[in-house]
């Protein structure tokens, strides 16, 4: 991938004369030198229409931003996990093993997968030492894009996340295949941030943290601090995960325009030129960097401040000063000069719904629970709280009354985003998370497709799901 590993301690804010400030750095080391290098996660591609692997979660000291670290929680040791690469109508099969102290399990994030038996199955209860055989029938309409995989057991999920379990799916489809698109430098970030300091000290300031969201104090990317990407074509394509359990990347390419090709559910009809990018977590999105508008020195991808929490709200915050978390070294020489595409794959929206429901989200106090995130007044129930049928085309309106941004994400089917506080949405776009801010109104469609069964939506603040902001959702049979 061309990756160096910069020693860097980070970037502080931007003066006020635009001035980047540096805390202090050390010496640029090259990653096949350096003793504390992180391991390049592997890659398995499926072949011949399938793609069979082992995946062990297990714990694993490891180097993180270029420290030893211990007892993370890992993917067959590796942080983040192996990157999985299919096509659609594929067969993915994982011999699943259990080897934390903790019961887990894996959600398949964005994939339309049935949410039944040993496909996406978040109600799976993996225990310590167990092992499970997921099989995967990698839907032929399934839009090819940037997904993942992380842990989904109700309680444990943002823990697990924290600790480091998450990995890479990527579908590939008709997007790779543009010529413009396969003559693209392409890179994947993942996103993870970690603490490396002591929880908040007592009781109630660890719970304060964990009603906030936590964010960790060392960001990475691929479990590299400050990494540097060595441009080696006219046109970089960077695909962009937050595999963070709480924490927002506000990201700006340091004076340079970022042209958005994809999101979570995939291509765009068209690129969308962008000042800067913000991604919650679970989000995904993919852009291109044309280079040979780039200076000659390094370019940092910036990660701007974002106030997610209203004023005052509880918990320790880290995301408050911009720090750059990767550069981008162009080359002395000229590449052949590649065009941005101006049509992508085109998007078709979705036909006019049969019903329309509203979903509020706040917190506030549960008998018996003390505070906790809600849904429509209550927290998550093991039993169904919203039924739909197979087929149907539904609106929901999600509303936001609390004093936090909560990111919504529905599980198995994607929707497209109609409007945002009453004004239309102009990109037609496929997701399955969207972000929706204190006092405002989202209004999404969803088309219930392929698969009856019950699954999940929630705030992918995933502190938030865990302390009950997550409702079941059941899929009855088309009558």
């Amino acid at each position: 991938m061309g990756i160096k590993r910069r020693e860097f301690l980070g970037l502080t804010a931007l003066g006020a004369t635009g001035a980047l400030l540096w805390q202090g750095c050390s010496l640029l080391r090259s990653r096949n030198s350096s003793p504390l290098a992180a391991p390049i996660p592997e890659i398995y591609r499926s072949e011949g229409g399938s793609l069979e692997i082992n995946l062990e979660a297990r714990y694993e000291d490891v180097i993180l931003g270029g420290e030893p670290t211990r007892n993370m929680m890992t993917y067959n040791g590796q942080i983040p996990g192996p990157r999985l690469e299919v096509q659609p109508g594929d067969r993915l099969i994982i011999h699943f093993k259990n080897s934390l102290d903790q019961p887990t399990n894996l959600h398949f994030h964005g994939l339309h997968l049935s949410p039944e038996g040993n496909q996406d199955n978040v109600f799976l209860h993996i225990e310590p030492g167990e092992t499970f055989h997921y099989e995967l029938e990698i839907h032929p309409q399934q839009r090819a894009g940037t997904y993942w995989y992380h842990p989904h057991h109700h309680g444990f999920v943002a823990e697990q996340l924290f600790q480091g379990l998450a990995g890479l799916i990527v579908v590939r489809g008709d997007l790779d295949e543009l010529p413009e698109i396969r003559a693209t430098q392409e890179e994947f970030f993942v996103l993870q941030d970690f603490n490396r300091d002591r929880p908040p000290q007592g009781m109630m300031g660890s719970h304060m943290n964990l009603m906030a969201g936590r964010e960790g104090n060392l960001i990475t990317v691929n479990g590299l601090f400050h990494p540097e990407i060595a441009v080696t074509k006219d046109l970089v394509r960077l695909r962009l995960l937050n595999a963070s359990p709480s924490r927002f990347y506000r990201l700006q390419l340091y004076g340079q325009k970022l042209m958005q090709i994809a999101g979570d559910g995939g291509a765009f009809s068209q690129p969308l030129e962008r000042d800067e990018l913000l991604l919650t977590p679970g989000q995904r999105a993919e852009v291109l960097i044309k280079t040979q508008d780039l200076p000659k020195t390094p370019i940092h991808l910036l990660n701007l401040p974002y106030q997610r929490t209203q004023m005052g709200m509880m918990g320790q915050q880290y995301n408050n000063a911009t720090v750059a978390i990767a550069d981008f070294t162009p080359s002395a020489q000229t590449f052949a000069p590649v065009q941005i595409p101006a049509q992508l794959i085109s998007v078709e929206p979705l036909p006019e719904p049969s019903r329309t429901r509203r979903f509020t989200l706040n917190h506030g106090m549960v008998p018996g629970q003390g505070m906790a995130f809600l849904i429509n007044g209550e927290a998550y129930r093991d039993q169904p709280q919203t039924t739909v049928r197979l087929n149907d085309v539904e609106d929901w309106e999600i509303v936001n009354t609390g004093t936090m941004d909560h990111p919504f994400h529905v599980h198995v089917n994607g929707f497209q985003v109609v409007s945002r506080n009453g004004v239309p949405e102009e990109n037609i776009a496929w997701a399955d998370t969207v972000l929706v801010r204190v006092g405002e109104t989202v209004k999404i469609r969803i088309a219930f497709r392929d698969f009856a069964g019950k699954t999940v939506y929630h705030c992918h603040i995933l502190d938030h799901e865990d302390l009950g902001m997550m409702g079941q959702l059941e899929i009855l049979p088309a009558s």
